[in-house]
């Protein structure tokens, strides 16, 4: 019974998960937030199935090397504050 109920889980979790990436590359050529809906499809099935876990944690890192590259490439980055949130320990952000 028990794995019976694993199993449903696994394919319910499969099926919602699939649904969202395909709404989301739909939504590429279509009207609406088709990176985001990707996004969630991964984040649905990466609780049951470690591949992707793996994909999300690699777009994940990928994301933050292109903003780290990004803001490299602004003017004036050398010179841009620290973008740490204001607190204890950075007083003159502290609004």
């Amino acid at each position: 019974m028990r794995m019976l109920a694993r199993f449903a889980r696994r394919g319910g979790v499969f099926i919602v998960g699939v649904s969202l990436l395909v709404a989301g590359v739909a939504m590429l050529v279509l009207p609406g937030p088709g990176i985001a809906v990707i996004l969630l499809g991964l984040v649905v099935l990466a609780r049951e199935f470690s591949w992707a876990r793996r994909a999300l944690d690699w777009t994940r890192h990928r994301a933050v090397r292109l903003k780290d590259q990004a803001q490299a490439r602004l003017p004036g980055a050398s010179q841009r504050p620290r973008s740490d949130p204001p607190g204890r320990d950075r007083p003159d952000q502290a609004a």
